[in-house]
């Protein structure tokens, strides 16, 4: 076939007229789809698909054009069209309707994207939220030690500065292990989240701990501690340390320090302390369950004097019990001063 000729059979079955306004088309749905689709949380691949299938009905499109014809009287073989009379073809400058309005719509999903697509932040690489830990011990009582753990690596990791280190009362809403963890760490605002579980046992404790970076489904660390209960204080201390290892994290040498810190030699004063942070933490506010932690808070600082952190939290409990009006007394208020005031004589830092 004469080339000159092809071509010019091209143009008069309007097959040029389609492949541009066919393009127009496809890219004006390209954009819209691109803006509208992740409002409604389609997934990437989706996207991705429709795209393609657009790529691939250009052809498909090329191939009816040459074909058929769309006539008043519906689609035609280009052959039996070209045989109508001219009058009862359709309006050959349709098409150019069709670029137009589609070339026009292209152009204001493409502004509109550009200008109003909400502008991402990247979360900070040393972001980090520590999860409530999964009680596996048999005795479901021992809840309140998992719950305890969690808090303490989570005390420890706040005080370093380089970190950023969501609060326990941002946390606590969450379950442990939850399924959804890249959702949770984007209302969190980290780019990595610290998941683990404990079982303790008369006085064996077992800790599983993972580091997980959400944005890359990585793991960056996991360890798991079988210790004595009484050295339930240096496997808090390394795990932290590990924690800000893996996050490339920089530790002064006073905060060194206060992650290799023991609050207590006394480990019965120490469960009594996590057992009034276990209800403390669960109160929301609530009077007895403030009145049961200052109980085991008390309990600890006799068990031992020096325990410092201890007689922070007393004071702690007994000034949210005086301002949130459950207990208004002198007395109360007097209590929660003089506890702070031992536990800025035992730690003045």
């Amino acid at each position: 076939m004469n080339p000159k000729a092809f071509f010019g059979e091209l143009k008069r079955r309007n097959v040029y007229k389609v492949a541009v306004a066919y393009a127009v088309a496809g890219w004006a749905l390209s954009q819209g789809i691109a803006q509208v689709f992740p409002v409604f949380d389609v997934p990437n691949w989706a996207i991705r698909s429709i795209v393609v299938l657009i790529i691939i009905g250009l052809p498909i499109a090329l191939v009816l054009a040459w074909m058929f014809e769309l006539t008043p009287q519906g689609i035609k073989r280009a052959e039996t069209a070209d045989a109508m009379a001219a009058t009862s073809r359709r309006n050959k400058r349709a098409w150019i309707y069709v670029v137009v309005i589609g070339g026009l719509v292209s152009i204001g999903l493409f502004f509109l994207g550009r200008y109003t697509a909400p502008t991402l932040t990247p979360l900070p690489a040393k972001s980090i939220a520590v999860l409530p830990f999964e009680n596996l011990s048999e005795d479901k009582a021992n809840a309140y030690f998992a719950d305890g753990i969690q808090a303490e690596i989570l005390t420890r990791l706040a005080k370093i500065a380089d970190l950023k280190v969501i609060s326990r009362t941002s946390t606590q809403q969450y379950q442990s292990k939850p399924a959804n963890l890249d959702e949770i760490a984007k209302q969190l605002g980290v780019a990595n989240v610290v998941e683990g579980s404990v079982q303790k046992a008369a006085d064996q404790v077992r800790v599983n701990v993972q580091l997980v970076n959400v944005q890359t489904g990585s793991q960056l660390w996991a360890e798991t501690y079988d210790r004595k209960l009484t050295d339930i204080f240096s496997v808090e201390s390394e795990i932290a340390i590990r924690i800000a290892t893996s996050l490339q994290a920089k530790l002064t040498g006073r905060e060194e320090q206060a992650l290799a810190a023991k609050p207590t030699n006394n480990p019965e004063a120490y469960d009594a302390y996590l057992r009034g942070l276990a209800f403390e933490s669960r109160s929301n506010y609530s009077s007895d369950a403030l009145f049961k932690a200052i109980d085991f808070y008390a309990l600890a600082v006799r068990l031992d004097p020096n325990f410092a952190l201890a007689w922070a939290r007393l004071s702690g409990a007994h000034a949210l019990l005086y301002f949130n009006r459950g207990d208004t007394t002198a007395a109360r208020r007097d209590a929660a001063k003089e506890a702070l005031e031992n536990a800025q004589k035992l730690q003045p830092n």
